[in-house]
């Protein structure tokens, strides 16, 4: 059975979410750096993102906007600090465009996708400026938030089996 776990640790920083899937690092990187995949499964349902730009090289910027099920939006920009094709992702939003310091930085993203005999290890690392962040994002529903988009990224990315429904 494949499960999600989320779990805390680093001095009371760091929230982390870690999932094994049904798919190749390849794929899994794709669903994160491809706007059109990424809007499929980045929010958690019943909230959708209206809008998604990426730049995904170091120091390329992300904008993520986040709509909630009453429709108010919440933009999320960000810099992209790291990018090994493949392998691993890392963004921040203390930088947004042009690294331009955020009026108020709240997280470091580092995202590993680790080959596991052709399933994938994805383990999201969420690093919080302080404790009083890191439990602010809690209180916000991260552990029930981010375990739901891992369940659809899973859906979008892992192999599903074709049921010809006209053979009978």
């Amino acid at each position: 059975m494949i499960t999600t776990k989320s779990t805390s640790s680093m001095e009371g920083r760091d929230l982390i979410l870690t999932r094994t899937i049904d798919a190749p690092p390849q794929r899994v990187f794709q669903a994160w750096t491809d706007p059109a995949l990424l809007k499929q499964w980045f929010a958690p349902l019943p909230w959708t993102t209206s809008l998604i730009e990426t730049d995904v090289r170091a120091g390329g910027s992300t904008l993520v906007v986040m709509r909630s099920p009453e429709g108010a939006e919440f933009p999320n920009p960000g810099v992209y600090l790291e990018v090994v094709e493949n392998q691993r992702l890392v963004f921040t939003n203390a930088y947004t465009k042009a690294w331009e310091p955020s009026d108020k930085p709240f997280i470091t993203v580092v995202l590993t996708f680790e080959d596991a005999g052709g399933r994938t290890k994805y383990t999201a690392l969420v690093r919080h400026w302080t404790i009083a962040d890191r439990e602010q994002h809690e209180q916000m529903g991260f552990h029930q938030g981010w375990a739901i988009c891992a369940e659809q990224l899973a859906a979008l990315v892992e192999p599903r089996e074709f049921v010809n429904s006209s053979a009978a």
